[in-house]
């Protein structure tokens, strides 16, 4: 008896170890900067890419108290069709947000890598950038990624070398990279984000072809998206498929549109869930807030969950619509 009693008490302690609390939507003015904190430094570097023939540049977000003499995780971070390595620096300033949650212990200190996913020789975010050779370059970064730059930072910065210690996400372009080249190099990423995935994001069935391995080797698989988002479409089929599947991941919707205030949101959410123990158990609490419902009461155009148990639908009326809130009753 004193046995199973002992038992007992040591799952109930691992339990609450290892439980973890939904991570809530970031703050307003959590993207400011604070000047009574310790802050981490940008820099950048240019690395030899055998793949394009040329040398690349690349920013990078080091940690506050930051030391060549200790290793960290990375996380490789991308941009949207529209930018470049700067991108997520002018827009979306994540070396604020990290210093922010760094100050209140939320995130593990990690190392940020910004690159210019246009893997082309003219990778400037100039003239048509929806330019044939252009768009290819998106797809031609895999290669750049996986064998110039990922190489370059392992032998020039004090980072961990295995998947378990190696991040991948972006925004828009960069969340359908993220996905392709995350769920498609599982030996590399254990960690996959993506916000707002754009159309060069892969079917489900391409990228995941073996939900079994895809079960047993991310740590975790992060889609988000804004609700009025008109590419919400390559989001919603993948989390479709991977509920299938039974792939654990954390589908995250909110109100908003392609836009900086949903990416920043996206960072902000995904940082303080990776490099660390992850509860499963809690992916099906994030909420989808503002999403249209797949089933339609009569005469209403779409139903929207809202926040605090409201519900929103529109509804023609002669030409205009009429626009209700009811409370959900859930």
């Amino acid at each position: 008896m004193k046995y199973f009693f002992v038992l007992f008490v040591a799952l109930l302690l691992s339990s609450t170890i290892f439980s973890q609390d939904v991570i809530r939507q970031m703050p307003a003015g959590f993207d400011a900067v604070q000047t009574n904190i310790p802050h981490g430094k940008i820099d950048s570097f240019n690395y030899k890419s055998k793949t394009v023939g040329t040398r690349r540049q690349s920013l990078i977000y080091t940690p506050p108290g930051f030391s060549k003499k200790k290793k960290y995780p990375v996380l490789y971070l991308l941009h949207g069709i529209g930018g470049d390595d700067k991108e997520w620096l002018n827009g979306g300033h994540p070396e604020v947000i990290l210093d922010n949650l760094y100050a209140q212990g939320k995130a593990e200190p990690m190392i940020i890598i910004m690159p210019n996913g246009r893997a082309m020789k003219n990778d400037s975010a100039t003239g048509n950038i929806f330019a044939p050779d252009k768009v290819q370059a998106f797809a031609t970064f895999e290669k750049d990624l996986l064998n110039d730059l990922i190489p370059y930072v392992q032998k020039h910065y004090p980072v961990y070398a295995d998947r378990d210690h190696r991040a991948i996400a972006g925004l828009s372009m960069g969340g359908g990279q993220s996905l392709n080249f995350g769920l498609g190099n599982l030996d590399k990423f254990a960690w996959v984000g993506a916000f707002s995935a754009a159309p060069n994001t892969k079917t489900p069935e391409q990228l995941v072809p073996d939900p079994a391995k895809a079960r047993n080797e991310l740590k975790l698989l992060w889609i988000s998206c804004g609700a009025s988002d008109g590419l919400i479409t390559f989001s919603k089929r993948t989390h479709d498929y991977l509920v299938r599947n039974d792939v654990p991941h954390i589908y995250y919707i909110e109100p908003g549109v392609h836009e900086f205030k949903v990416w920043k949101n996206g960072l902000y959410m995904f940082s303080q869930l990776i490099f660390k123990p992850v509860d499963t158990a809690t992916f099906s609490k994030y909420p989808v807030v503002g999403a249209r419902s797949a089933t339609n009461v009569s005469n209403a155009a779409y139903w929207q969950i809202l926040h605090e148990s409201k519900a929103r639908y529109a509804q023609k009326v002669g030409f205009a619509k009429k626009y209700d809130m009811v409370r959900h009753p859930c």
